[in-house]
């Protein structure tokens, strides 16, 4: 019997950072799978990578927050003679406008998504991830260090990643897993434009990098073995600075710059 052939699964492999990533991971020579929706980026995707002489990646087109995600997954890299090595959770999405405001479903559908289709992908394939001595990389946020008022039902599922990640860091070490969060600043991405955001809303330049570069420091911080990857000088200080300063002068800070990213909206 053919023992599975490691591979890497991408989700959110259709735009901005996933694209990025699906790059770097693949320019070191790991065989992918790409998730997403959007069967036709995907596809492009996956020739774009093959041109370059590389395995085609597997393309698997599913919401992530349909039930039995982990499992559909499971059952399509085994039908191809594959099993994860690395798995990069980096599918999810933000709004922005006050919680009480925005319509609920879609927040919960965030939260679907973001969290706990995360948590589901991070744990259903530790055992294959420890065989092939692999890694996982979950795609959080510096929002998850700050409270969040303007945006605070995303805030607080990249807390939830930044946590959640750190602590599997430290669980599934033993076991000869990476695993890491990957906390960029702003990135210029379709992701501004589905969470409600211009060009002229988005954070001050000194903060915004582009997705290749993100992608890069989050290929080899997992590789490393760190734990917490904040790409970009200025950004490590300011999530160190957020660790010291009183918790209400954050907060006054946050929610005055996402007041002014309200009214930039309007304007």
């Amino acid at each position: 019997m053919t023992s599975p052939r490691p591979i890497t699964v991408v989700t959110g492999a259709s735009a901005g950072i996933g694209v990025a990533l699906a790059r770097v991971f693949a320019r070191h020579g790991h065989e992918l799978a790409l998730i997403a929706r959007r069967e036709e980026r995907l596809n492009a995707l996956a020739d774009e990578i093959a041109a370059t002489g590389a395995r085609r990646p597997i393309v698997i087109v599913m919401d992530l927050v349909a039930p039995g995600s982990a499992r559909q997954i499971s059952e399509v890299l085994a039908a191809q003679g594959a099993e994860p090595q690395f798995v990069v959770n980096n599918a999810g999405f933000g709004l922005v406008g006050l919680a009480s405001a925005r319509d609920r479903d879609e927040q919960l559908q965030m939260i679907d998504l973001n969290v706990r289709a995360l948590t589901e992908l991070s744990l259903a394939f530790v055992d294959s991830l420890a065989r092939y001595r692999g890694g996982l990389l979950n795609v959080g946020s510096m929002a998850g260090f700050l409270p969040g008022p303007g945006m605070a039902v995303y805030y607080a599922t990249k807390a939830y990643v930044l946590s959640f990640t750190e602590a599997l860091h430290s669980e599934l070490k033993p076991r000869g897993i990476r695993v890491a969060v990957l906390c960029p600043g702003p990135v210029p991405t379709e992701f501004a434009e589905r969470a409600g955001l211009k060009n002229k809303a988005m954070a001050p330049s000194i903060l915004t990098q582009s997705a290749e570069y993100v992608a890069e420091a989050g290929y080899h911080g997992l590789m490393g073995g760190h734990r917490t990857i904040v790409p970009g000088f200025i950004n490590k200080l300011i999530t160190l600075l957020v660790r010291i300063v009183p918790r209400r002068f954050i907060l006054g800070f946050v929610d005055w710059r996402q007041t002014r990213r309200r009214s930039a909206q309007r304007t």
